[in-house]
């Protein structure tokens, strides 16, 4: 029940959009790419899905094959110029509630997550609720990113941390 707003010449590979909420694409953004895995063998899902939800892309931003994103009660918002690699999930809420009370009744903590301008996120990155990544940082592939990453600043790891600045 989603309309996500972009051009239709800006996906490459097979996509997913669903939500109650808005997913804006910047119209010289790209999702998908070839030559690279998972361009017909997987899809990117993107889903804003409570009516506040929101999901933006700015401009030349280049999403590789089999991203997640999902903003689930508050806003991802990604920047101009980023890259970002194949298999990346961003995610601004745990989905269940931690307590074991909590996991089946709906009551969890969503949080906003930003990128910034110019960012650099490696392939199988996952990004969690609440984080801000600095413009011009670079994300190692396979890293887990729970916490804020200054600008122009290296992270790696599980969880990330900064290994050197730019």
């Amino acid at each position: 029940d989603n309309r996500p707003a972009f051009h239709l010449k800006s996906v490459f590979q097979p996509a997913q959009f669903i939500g109650k909420g808005t997913i804006s694409i910047g119209q010289t953004s790209i999702i998908g790419v070839w030559p690279s895995p998972q361009l017909l063998s997987g899809y990117a899902y993107l889903e804003a899905r409570g009516r506040g939800a929101k999901i933006t892309i700015g401009e030349r931003t280049f999403i590789n094959n089999s991203a997640n994103i999902i903003a689930d009660k508050t806003t991802i918002s990604i920047g101009n110029d980023c890259l970002i690699g194949q298999g990346v999930n961003i995610f601004d809420s745990d989905f269940h509630g931690l307590e074991l009370e909590n996991r089946n009744n709906g009551l969890y903590e969503c949080s906003p997550v930003s990128i910034g301008n110019n960012v650099f996120i490696g392939a199988n990155v996952t990004i969690l609720k609440g984080v801000d990544i600095g413009e011009g940082s670079v994300i190692a592939a396979g890293s887990i990113v729970i916490k804020d990453v200054e600008p122009f600043s290296v992270v790696a790891g599980i969880p990330a941390k900064k290994i050197r600045s730019l």
